[in-house]
């Protein structure tokens, strides 16, 4: 049973960045599609990013391509989102997921999940 722990979340000024984390444990990563996933108040849960090792693709939303960006350290079993040039409209909660069939932004593919971390960008 994988099991996912975000962590570093917080608050930052506005164009500030932040690296948010995700730890794994239970199963090796290597076989899964690895995605962040965010979810602001009264909003739809939204696809931010997403790797997979297995197709060699990596892909993100558009409102943070160039900004943000997805790796994963196999030997620490930890996924990371470096987050840069922050908007206040990035402010939510961003969740980690896992699946071995996970697809780009089908909330639904993913059967692992993380509890989230709060990322709140103000002044």
């Amino acid at each position: 049973q994988l099991q996912l722990v975000e962590s570093g979340g917080g608050l930052v000024q506005p164009g500030g960045s932040l690296r948010v984390s995700c730890a794994a444990s239970g199963l090796a990563l290597d076989n899964y599609v690895i995605a962040w996933y965010r979810q602001a108040p009264g909003n739809v849960r939204e696809g931010v990013a997403c790797f997979s090792n297995s197709r060699g693709t990596t892909e993100y939303a558009h409102s943070v391509k160039g900004r943000f960006t997805i790796s994963r350290d196999n030997a620490k079993s930890t996924l990371y989102l470096q987050m840069n040039s922050l908007k206040p409209e990035d402010t939510a909660v961003y969740y980690c997921a896992a699946d071995p069939d996970g697809s780009w932004r089908d909330t639904a593919s993913y059967r692992y999940w993380g509890q989230g971390t709060q990322v709140t960008v103000s002044s």
